[in-house]
């Protein structure tokens, strides 16, 4: 595995230093590769030869050409983005949390244990061959945007919703949605049996996500009077709670599982009510304007999904190398194509990453039965599309 991901280092690294040449005569001093503002340079770099000859042809003899700027942006191109400085560090540096029970937690070993959690070694295992690779960046909720467009972290895989107003304002580009959820409401065991129920009452919820907005938005929609208080975080929303201070805690069923799995009275204590009231469609993001690195991780995401749909998983992986199955010769990089030929899709991926991502890590089956089940999550539209679920990939070849 190191030998495939050195040698596509330095194919890659090839390729830069040819482009390199041609454009020798470019300035500009910016060379920062983590920097978000390379949007666009893959867009518009194989344009410029034709903008640079214009520009020489109009310009005086003795007048420099008026390119500086396109230049520079050319530079940002050449010099690399998110992969390069992943594989020169040798470790992916993940957006993540450290306290939510399924998702992501840390341990008294100091190890990150969680859905989430696997879900960056999966990346580190498809890009770098090692699971291990990631260092795992606590962000609090306010934090975590600014971190990705800051160069901070590599990918963000927290928890994140996948809006309209994110995906546009945030500099972040959002990737294969790996948890399909929606907002709920958590109350005392035994205070109301239904939404409509719950008139002139305080609802919490944190600071800096969607929740706030979609509680106000349902208690119109029921013509309820809710008063909405926002918390920095969900160890303030707990004590607001158990102070009294709050009639329900509203959030992502998922997040609301998690945390009544933990809840200092016992999770008996606390009651899920039964309406689910927004999309909230979750999933890893990374900064705008780095193209080949979103396909790197989607694709490393993808991979789980696919695997389970072929039946390949993290105990049986190894059992295919003399396998017929040309769908999954392709898809572990042990055969495929024309004359038996290993497939290259291209993307800046050693050949085997998917089968780096099962053995290491597993399927997405695995995965979510690992840490989402016992808190007796089930798959619903989790499950594959094969299974009634919104689980689908676009086909590996």
């Amino acid at each position: 595995m190191t030998r495939t991901v050195t040698n596509k280092r330095w194919k890659f690294a090839a390729g830069i230093a040819a482009i390199a040449l041609v454009a020798g005569a470019c300035g500009g001093d910016d060379d920062d590769a983590d920097d978000g503002d390379d949007v666009a340079a893959d867009d518009t770099a194989a344009d410029e030869p034709a903008t640079d000859d214009t520009a020489a042809d109009d310009a005086p003899a003795d007048e420099p050409s008026d390119e500086p700027a396109t230049d520079d942006t050319v530079e940002v191109t050449q010099d690399g983005g998110v992969l390069d400085r992943v594989l020169d560090a040798g470790t992916v540096r993940c957006g993540t949390r450290d306290a939510l029970p399924g998702f992501a937690v840390l341990t008294e070993d100091g190890e990150h244990v969680g859905f989430d959690s696997d879900f960056c070694r999966a990346i580190a295992a498809a890009v770098l061959g090692d699971a291990e690779a990631v260092e795992h960046v606590d962000l609090e909720t306010a934090d975590r945007f600014t971190a990705l467009q800051s160069g901070e972290v590599d990918v963000l895989v927290r928890n994140t919703t996948w809006t309209a107003s994110r995906d546009g304002a945030e500099g972040a580009t959002f990737l294969q949605t790996n948890f399909y959820d929606g907002q709920g409401m958590m109350v005392n065991a035994g205070d109301f049996e239904s939404l409509d129920e719950m008139d002139g009452v305080t609802v919490c919820v944190a600071q800096g996500t969607t929740t706030e907005g979609n509680a106000a938005a349902e208690a119109a929609r029921l013509g309820l009077d809710w008063e909405v208080r926002a918390f920095e975080n969900t160890d303030l929303i707990q004590e607001a709670f158990i102070a009294g201070q709050c009639d329900g805690w509203s959030s992502d069923v998922s997040q609301l599982t998690g945390l009544r799995s933990v809840y200092p009275d016992g999770p008996d204590a606390l009651t899920i009510l039964p309406e689910v009231f927004s999309k909230e469609p979750l999933g890893p993001a990374v900064a705008d304007g780095d193209s080949q690195w979103a396909q790197i991780v989607n694709w490393a995401i993808m991979a789980t999904i696919q695997a389970e749909e072929l039946g390949v998983s993290s105990e049986n992986v190894d059992s295919f190398s003399d396998t017929e199955d040309i769908n999954i010769q392709r898809f572990l990089g042990i055969g495929g194509g024309e004359e038996g030929a290993v497939l290259d899709p291209g993307l800046g991926l050693p050949t085997d990453f998917a089968y780096q991502v099962v053995s290491q890590v597993g399927n997405y089956g695995e995965i979510f039965d690992r840490h989402l089940s016992p808190l007796g999550l089930e798959r619903g539209v989790n499950a594959l599309w094969t299974d009634g679920g919104l689980m689908y990939t676009p086909p590996y070849r």
